[in-house]
């Protein structure tokens, strides 16, 4: 059984533009992305689902330098791009992540996968982000590329073409969904990468913790935030974007 995990990335962001790109402790956010997703064990194949557009050159180039395959689909229909992205790679799971998560931490990514190969049996789609109890950017999403299938087969509403997996989550009737959650909340925690603060707060995070460990993860992280407060002030009032 190969899993395959399909990052989107583009640099088209109306709030952050070729956020992906940006350098963190000089290397870009992408590349961070593709070193932690590395150290998660039950990942077979990481691919870079980008789009066609002229711009996108540059995500691919970056694909090229992280010597990482990459496919090149729609830019607005995501469910598509990440369907063909997932069958040229002959995925039989798929690990949904976004090139925005610098911080992800591999083990929760990795006990997220293994719940879901456990559970097969009992659920079509697996993830963190049903009943957020983890930091938002640690956003985890499993499902089988039989499911997947279904999805670009049958949906037709743009909101669904456009973000992959809401026909999945907003279809009970149809989909058995598994909700992965921690034993603590920590969802009020912002560490995504969408706006100039949160850059501001991933680079305070890498100062803090990277010389250290290059891959420290979410209890570390936790614990900085514990002896330093304020550092949550600065993206504090950031909304996410609704889908």
């Amino acid at each position: 059984m190969k899993v395959v995990c399909i990052i989107q990335a583009r640099v088209g962001s109306t709030r952050l533009p070729k956020k992906v790109l940006k350098k963190v402790h000089g290397k870009t956010v992408l590349e961070h992305d593709i070193d932690r997703i590395k150290r998660v064990k039950n990942i077979d194949e990481i691919v870079i689902a980008t789009t066609t557009e002229d711009k996108d050159i540059e995500i691919a180039k970056e694909a090229e330098r992280l010597n990482t395959p990459y496919f090149r689909g729609s830019e607005s229909d995501v469910l598509s791009r990440y369907y063909y992205a997932a069958k040229e790679h002959e995925a039989d799971v798929v690990v949904r992540l976004t090139s925005d998560c610098p911080l992800l931490d591999p083990k929760v990514t990795e006990a997220i996968i293994a719940y879901y190969l456990d559970n097969m049996d009992r659920y079509d789609y697996v993830s963190n982000t049903l009943e957020r109890s983890y930091p938002r950017g640690l956003d985890t999403e499993v499902f089988s590329f039989k499911v997947l299938e279904r999805a670009f087969n049958e949906a037709v509403l743009e909101r669904d073409r456009e973000h992959v997996t809401p026909y999945l989550y907003l279809n009970k009737d149809k989909f058995n969904l598994g909700s992965y959650k921690s034993e603590v909340d920590y969802s009020e925690n912002r560490w995504t990468l969408d706006t100039e603060e949160d850059f501001t707060l991933i680079n305070k995070i890498y100062d803090a913790l990277y010389s250290k460990n290059q891959f420290f993860g979410m209890q570390e992280i936790l614990e900085l935030l514990k002896e330093q407060p304020e550092l949550k002030e600065i993206n504090r009032e950031i909304e996410q974007k609704k889908i």
